[in-house]
């Protein structure tokens, strides 16, 4: 009886520590496109931030930081990760990514 489930609650092999089916592979359009989002209106935080006249050390470093529209597409939807293959990881495998900043500098030989 409670050996088999059907649909949504179907359980997934533990190897993949039961989470498979929940993470797609790819980023969606969608997501790629509520990513670049959120960083244009944290650009937009900035400049209003700026023009204001508010000194600190941290809005003059971040100053110097690329704009959404002046980084790379692998800089938007990737993270560094120290346990995958190629150490990036997609943005969307983070765990609540949508709530945690997105890097906007990487290491420069990842």
């Amino acid at each position: 009886m409670f050996g088999s489930f059907v649909g949504a609650f179907s359980p997934t092999l533990a190897a993949f520590g039961g989470r498979a089916w929940r993470i797609p592979w790819r980023m969606s359009k969608t997501r790629k496109a509520n990513v670049r989002k959120r960083l244009r209106e944290v650009d937009s935080v900035i400049d209003t931030l700026m023009a204001s006249g508010v000194q600190c050390k941290q809005l003059d470093l971040i100053k110097d930081m690329p704009r959404e529209g002046e980084m790379l597409p692998r800089d938007k939807y990737t993270t560094f990760s120290r346990t995958a293959k190629n150490h990036r990881k997609s943005v969307h495998k983070v765990p609540h990514f949508t709530k945690r900043p997105i890097p906007r500098t990487t290491l420069k030989s990842f």
